[in-house]
């Protein structure tokens, strides 16, 4: 048994220490030109295919001898009779998901050798996709909610640091912020949800949601209501769904690898596997389905109409992508949990491939994109709405991108007119470039701070110049000098050999 901990804990961590590895071998120096690649391209794929190895062994353990299920390895953080363990769970779902996560990791990282070939940033890019495989696992086979969180974020940034991977571009910059700062409402739901969860129930372990559920006389649908809300709010905008829906076709932003094993395969996924892990409880709370399916379905049609309009095939794709991924969250509200299961598997596979083979598509399809159907041409409203993607992106922009970067200007502005002049610092030069500072500011103290110092600097100038300096001819001076002949008569009597004998009795009869 400690051997099968091990080797779980070894899972999520091995990803990880590709990504330490690489980023050691940049910083060493060696990554230098075309032979500085295929070292980062071995680490990053090493890490997964361990990782998958590690994977098929419980795989082929699960089958002789069962699942092991829930199990704790310790505990991470304890405050009285609350504990979060590190718990992991392996049922049938979590080792078959992340079986094929570990499976399509090492596939996009070996295609992503050739594809990134001499590419600026090569080595950041193995980094992050290394981060995001150690997060995706962390997800998948993560026993509690706030272990699933870890690598809910590690994913989310991973993601948001390859969709501004070109970050030279104010495109590809924009783009990813305006990714991050929609996920980040879902980030917080997610927090709502393990709050309510440890403050109400006492625990975060999904085992222990499953207990609560079953046990009818401690549950409450009022108690359900609120802890499936902040989790369904997480997975709805991990999974680009309605109204997030638009955040994942700017995330196309990023290389093509990225795009396939994030928004094409996994992490698109991640959503509804929240949802199907949280299963028991839903089943229990009927409403909270039936929104669920309300909100899938009209993904799945938002996304079939704003595909039909599309004219480059990532973004049909990525259209393609948010129907199905609309339709799991459907099947998950009509309870057929095991049918979603069974589509997020099998749509993971086939987008991932057809993602990687985006780039090569137009070669090997001679056939012109095919115009708009007859009968939404039509229908001006309904196209023009599909091609503005109803609007959501407008909306999105208004109600989240452009209030956060309001607020990150009033808080520049908070700390360089009263922050920075609280603590002294010179304000920064208003006719020269960003970031360079006026000397004479710098001289002459600015702030609280500044001021104090100047003040005291001057007081100390002008006791120096006055005292001491006075062209030598200060009263400190002449004191200084007084002294100093008196010490020249006191040394030239030592130096004669009968005062230095008497000095000398002197000192042993004071010692004695």
């Amino acid at each position: 048994m400690n051997c099968l901990f091990t080797l779980v804990m070894l899972i999520p961590i091995l990803p990880l220490l590709a990504a330490g590895g690489i980023a050691t071998y940049v910083i060493s120096g060696q990554a230098v030109g075309d032979d500085g690649e295929p070292p980062t391209a071995r680490l990053a794929e090493g890490g997964a295919w361990l990782a998958l190895f590690g994977l098929l062994m419980l795989d082929v353990l699960s089958l002789y001898e069962g699942a092991p299920g829930h199990f704790t390895v310790g505990s991470w953080f304890a405050s009285g009779q609350f504990n979060v363990p590190i718990s992991f769970m392996l049922d049938g779902l979590s080792l078959a998901y992340a079986t094929l996560v570990a499976l399509i990791g090492a596939v996009t990282l070996r295609f992503s050798r050739n594809y990134l070939h001499r590419e600026t940033g090569f080595h950041r890019f193995f980094i992050f996709m290394s981060l995001f495989l150690a997060g995706m696992l962390l997800i998948v086979l993560s026993g509690n909610a706030v272990l699933t969180f870890i690598g809910w974020e590690l994913a989310g940034v991973s993601s948001w640091l390859l969709i501004g991977y070109a970050y030279d571009r104010p495109l590809a910059t924009g783009n990813a912020l305006f990714a991050i700062i929609t996920n980040r409402i879902g980030d917080a739901g997610f927090i709502l949800g393990i709050s309510l969860s440890a403050w109400w129930l006492g625990t975060v372990e999904w085992s222990g949601l499953a207990d609560w559920a079953a046990n009818a006389g401690t549950f409450d649908k009022i108690t359900a209501r609120l802890v499936l809300l902040g989790f369904l709010i997480a997975a709805l905008a991990k999974s680009a769904q309605l109204p997030f829906s638009s955040w994942i076709a700017r995330a196309l932003e990023g290389p093509t690898p990225s795009s396939a094993i994030f928004y094409g395969a996994l992490m698109v996924h991640a959503g509804v596997y929240l949802v199907i892990r949280l299963e028991p409880v839903l089943l229990r709370v009927p409403d909270i389905m039936l929104y669920i399916a309300v909100i899938g379905a009209l993904t799945a049609l938002y996304g079939w109409l704003a595909g039909l309009v599309q004219t480059d095939v990532k973004s049909s794709l990525i259209f393609a992508t948010v129907t199905q991924v609309g339709l799991m969250f459907l099947a998950s509200g009509l309870g057929w949990f095991e049918l979603a299961a069974w589509h997020m598997g099998l749509h993971s596979a086939w987008r991932a491939y057809q993602f990687l083979l985006a780039p090569s598509y137009m070669h090997l399809v001679n056939e012109k994109a095919k115009p708009v159907p007859a009968w939404l041409a039509g229908r001006q409203w309904l196209y023009t709405a599909a091609l503005q993607r109803f609007w959501l992106d407008h909306f999105a922009r208004s109600a989240l991108v452009r209030p956060t970067q309001a607020i990150g200007r009033d808080m520049r502005n908070f700390d360089d007119n009263v922050l920075s002049y609280l603590v002294g610092m010179p304000e920064r030069h208003r006719g020269g470039r960003v970031g360079t500072i006026d000397d004479d500011r710098v001289i002459r103290g600015h702030g609280l701070a500044g001021a104090f110092l100047a003040w005291s600097a001057g007081h100390l100038q002008r006791f120096e110049s006055n005292l001491v300096m006075q062209q030598s001819g200060g009263p400190v001076s002449r004191i200084m000098r007084r002294v100093g002949d008196y010490l020249l008569v006191l040394e030239t009597l030592l130096e004669r050999p009968r005062y230095l004998v008497l000095a000398v009795m002197a000192i042993f009869v004071v010692i004695l």
